[in-house]
């Protein structure tokens, strides 16, 4: 069977590849060489998009020095935000949640406010965000989100009453 670079419980576009079980899921998690071939797997896909991991423990990024190139082409080729709902399926999966809330905010932020992935913000706002497991954490990245948001009143994705009283 074809092995994926970021597995999921579910079906993705490769219908040869199957999905994982959760018995595998822990076996990777109990595996240290898994989980550091997973974070090396990760920070390679960060390269290929531009982004650099500052912290592997707090999964802290920024943009690496190849940043507008890489943007263009995130830009350009809509194929890769599936790439990128699967990266963050997957981060939740293998437990590394903070991961994946650090590339969220990067992402909304290169989007809503430094607006530098214009073609990325749909995907950041309809399917990155929702990858949150953190009711928490995503709560807070809606937040973050309807904050930035232009014009502010076409803001959707949570209810403006309660985004005014958040925190």
């Amino acid at each position: 069977f074809p092995f994926r670079l970021f597995p999921l419980r579910e079906h993705g576009m490769n219908w040869r590849a199957r999905p994982l079980t959760c018995q595998e899921i822990q076996a990777f998690k109990r595996s240290k060489e898994v989980m550091q071939r997973f974070t090396r797997a990760y920070q390679l896909m960060l390269r290929f998009y531009g982004i650099h991991l500052i912290n592997e423990k707090t999964g802290e990024l920024k943009r690496a020095e190849n940043w507008a190139e890489r943007f263009q082409n995130l830009n350009r080729f809509s194929h890769n935000n599936l790439r990128i709902t699967r990266i963050l399926k997957c981060l939740g999966e293998m437990g590394y949640e903070h991961y994946q809330v650090h590339l969220v905010k990067f992402f909304l932020t290169e989007t809503l406010v430094k607006k530098t992935l214009p073609n990325v913000k749909r995907s950041a706002l309809d399917y990155f965000l929702f990858t949150i497991r953190s009711k928490e954490k995503r709560r807070e990245l809606v937040h973050y989100a309807w904050q930035h948001f232009k014009p502010r009143g076409s803001f959707v994705w949570g209810p403006h009453d309660k985004l005014l009283r958040y925190r």
